[in-house]
């Protein structure tokens, strides 16, 4: 069965939601947290963008957050179901250990997600949808444009601050 672009979108939007509030709720933009996401963050700053958000991309790219999180749930899902998702859970766990990452923000994601997706498969969507959105949210923040990306998540980080 092909995939519909319009439930590929809601995917997009559902999952950039998840990974983008728990990474933000896990305080992700407020410093580099792992090795290397600090100065990803200051090179995002230098260039136009804002340290905070670059503080949080830096933590997406150095150790597995919500974004990989959501990804592999999808993916988890797609492969086995409900235990998929948590069989990614474990492995983003460990991933997070092996980064040295003090937060739990990549598991939270994926169990979060392995929910929803699993959910969504309730009324129709695939989880093959969510991959391909989950990928497509991912590029909105790492991929299009480090300087929008990077004010946009400091932008959110500040609604939390206040």
């Amino acid at each position: 069965m092909p995939a519909d672009p319009l439930h590929i979108l809601i995917a997009a939007m559902v999952s950039w939601v998840n990974f983008v509030t728990i990474d933000v709720f896990f305080k992700l933009p407020e410093r580099g947290g792992v090795s290397g996401a600090t100065e990803i963050g200051r090179h995002i700053e230098e260039g136009g963008g804002a340290l905070h958000g670059g503080y949080m991309m830096g933590n997406i790219v150095s150790s597995p957050d919500a974004s990989a999180g959501t990804l592999l749930a999808s993916c988890g899902v797609y492969a086995a179901g409900i235990p998929g998702g948590l069989f990614a859970a474990l492995l983003v766990y460990v991933g997070n250990r092996i980064c040295y990452d003090p937060g739990y923000a990549g598991t939270t994601g994926c169990i979060t997600a392995t929910f929803i997706v699993y959910g969504f498969t309730l009324i129709g969507f695939s989880a093959a949808e969510f991959i391909v959105g989950m990928v497509i949210a991912i590029l909105t923040i790492q991929g299009i444009s480090h300087v929008h990306s990077s004010r946009l998540l400091s932008t959110l980080w500040r609604w939390r601050q206040g």
